[in-house]
């Protein structure tokens, strides 16, 4: 799947996926909706995301965790 919103850059965030080049770490939009937040409070704390970013924020996780073979836990 092709990501239009998440961007790695070497010279920013530390290399980071960003949310569309801004300094704006798809794990932190990630904690926040674990958190509970609402997409509305998210948008309400960076005015600068949109509703398409958290969506693909979270795909963008689901597709690093499917990439991944994950140890079992026992």
């Amino acid at each position: 799947m092709a990501f239009q919103r998440i961007t790695i850059d070497p010279q920013q965030m530390d290399g980071l996926p960003c949310i569309r080049g801004l300094r704006i770490p798809v794990a932190a939009i990630i904690d926040m909706v674990a958190s509970g937040m609402t997409n509305e409070d998210i948008l309400s704390a960076y005015p600068d995301l949109e509703p398409d970013d958290i969506r693909e924020a979270l795909q963008f996780a689901a597709a690093a965790v499917r990439e991944r073979q994950l140890p079992l836990v026992s």
